[in-house]
């Protein structure tokens, strides 16, 4: 059996379970969408990633940002609206 870093969510105290969710990650005007695994609030949906996986969002956060983009597959356009 494995220990969670926080067997209790840091901010309201519910239980925390593992769930695939998944992740917007912004670099410059591009996002990327990933699913991963976290650890995730039954209660207030908080939502706790490994070092590893931060790690990792960083990473690829700075590739956007320098349109190292090679690897990721394109998904189509967004648009910001204004109401």
């Amino acid at each position: 059996m494995s220990m969670r870093p926080f067997e209790k969510c840091p901010i309201c105290g519910g239980e925390m379970e593992t769930r695939e969710v998944e992740k917007l990650l912004r670099g410059g005007a591009d996002v990327a969408v990933m699913k991963v695994e976290a650890e995730v609030c039954r209660h207030c949906g908080e939502r706790l990633y490994s070092e590893t996986m931060v790690q990792s969002f960083e990473d690829i956060r700075g590739r956007l940002a320098r349109q190292e983009l090679e690897g990721f597959q394109p998904m189509g356009r967004s648009y910001r609206v204004a109401l």
